[in-house]
């Protein structure tokens, strides 16, 4: 697959590392010739220096042969003609980041596949979504659902209380006697484990589970955690994904947005109708605490200083709240968050990059996400007749060692898959993957 991305900032370099273990022709384009000195000497990738809007640069680049366009500058009107005119120039597809969100409420108005521009993305707008779907269950610290949960992933952390801990994953198979969840993933230091009968869990791990309906209470249980219901949600910043994570979240819960700018509080209080606006700094824990953070359930710290978000997220974890999230701008920071007491951290950039991915992936993606923090990719496939995936059992199929089959769903109803499941067309199969055997999990579903 030939790829042209341009913009070699976070995100496009994230992408184009992450498209590094694959088997793909990639092209950096940017003005910046250290950015692209720096991507050329870490990745295998080709480089234009020049502006992604300029027809020499673009058939350069040999955009006329691109499968896929990605548009990923800082400039959202950068990225809008660039995907038009590489479109027009030939380019498969094309992906254009934006920032203004009128446009995604209005694709369809505008029409903009007509023009040349098949999707859009708004990190911004995408940040929000994440931290709604985070925000579904207190004891867990990350969850998605397939097929509408008829399986789920769940994030759990393992405490000294749990009945997990120490156990190895054949010890604790036997604490599941429904066979209705599977360990997929444990985050433990920055490393991530793809589990095997023989691996432990410790203390400070983050384990991830592929659950059915009743297998989710299960891990919990198993956890030592307690489920609760989030009502009131504290937002520290009125920042574009402040903003859009209060219009989402105020549908649903008590919702109150601190701003220290006097005028933008005034502005988002006349926008926000559903929010409590006030106006104050965050860093004041006697204005947090005047404020009522002891009966939050969950506090979202999204200002644009991320040291401002983390340390802010630890006083709220020191007033007792359950649930913290820290927007930050470094994607190294991720890797630490469970560590140092946040609950989870996330990178709108990273978001967008992963959402992009899906543009990607060979065979039939339903859907797919990644996990805040671990080295891998979560898919879910669907099978079709004659695939390899149907070509023997589960035990036999030499699925790669750093993947995993969490489980399928099968006429509507989510199963874990043990050794000896034979997959069917049409059924829908959850992997969790690293990105160096992705090329080898596709194979498996073309």
């Amino acid at each position: 697959m030939r790829i042209i991305i341009a913009g070699a900032g976070e995100v496009g370099f994230h992408i184009a590392k992450l498209l590094s273990y694959e088997e793909h022709d990639i092209v950096l384009i940017d003005r910046d010739s250290e950015k692209l000195n720096y991507a050329a000497g870490h990745l295998d990738v080709a480089t234009v220096n020049g502006n992604s809007t300029s027809y020499r640069v673009l058939e350069e680049a040999n955009v006329s042969k691109a499968d896929l366009l990605i548009s990923a500058t800082s400039t959202e009107e950068t990225n809008i003609a660039t995907s038009i005119i590489a479109k027009n120039l030939g380019a498969k597809r094309t992906v254009a980041r934006i920032e203004n969100t009128e446009y995604l409420h209005s694709k369809d108005k505008l029409d903009l596949r007509n023009i040349g521009i098949d999707e859009i993305i708004s990190p911004e707008s995408l940040a929000a979504k994440e931290i709604q779907r985070l925000l579904k269950e207190t004891a867990i610290t990350d969850t998605f659902d397939f097929s509408k949960g008829m399986l789920s992933m769940i994030g759990v952390t393992i405490d000294e209380n749990s009945p997990l801990h120490n156990k190895t994953m054949a010890e604790a198979a036997s604490l599941n006697t429904e066979h209705n969840f599977v360990t997929v993933a444990i985050l433990r230091d920055n490393e991530t484990i793809i589990p095997r009968g023989t691996n432990r869990f410790m203390v400070n791990d983050h384990a991830y589970f592929i659950a059915q309906p009743d297998g989710v209470d299960r891990v919990i249980h198993l956890s030592g955690k307690e489920r609760s219901e989030i009502k009131n949600i504290m937002i520290l910043g009125g920042s574009k994904v402040g903003i859009n994570a209060a219009r989402r979240l105020s549908k649903k819960y008590n919702v109150k947005l601190i701003e220290k700018d006097k005028n933008k509080a005034f502005q988002l209080a006349d926008k926000l109708k559903e929010t409590l606006v006030i106006n104050g700094d965050g860093r004041d824990i006697n204005l947090l605490e005047d404020e009522g953070i002891n009966e939050m359930d969950a506090f979202i710290a999204v200002t644009g200083n991320s040291e401002t978000n983390i340390i802010s997220c630890l006083v709220a974890k020191n007033h007792q709240v359950r649930k913290t999230i820290s927007l930050v701008e470094n994607i190294d920071y991720i890797q630490i968050s469970q560590n140092i007491g946040v609950d989870t951290m996330i990178n709108k950039k990273l978001i967008a990059a992963n959402f992009i991915f899906r543009y990607i992936r060979k065979g039939e993606v339903l859907s797919l996400t990644s996990i805040h923090g671990v080295d891998a990719e979560i898919l879910e496939f669907e099978v079709q007749a004659n695939s390899m995936i149907t070509q023997k059992e589960l035990k036999d199929l030499d699925f790669p060692d750093s993947a995993i089959i969490g489980g399928v769903i099968r006429r509507g109803v989510g199963h874990v898959t043990l050794g000896n499941f034979q997959f069917q067309a049409k059924d829908r199969v959850v992997v969790l993957a690293r990105p160096q055997c992705i090329n080898k999990v596709e194979s498996f579903f073309k």
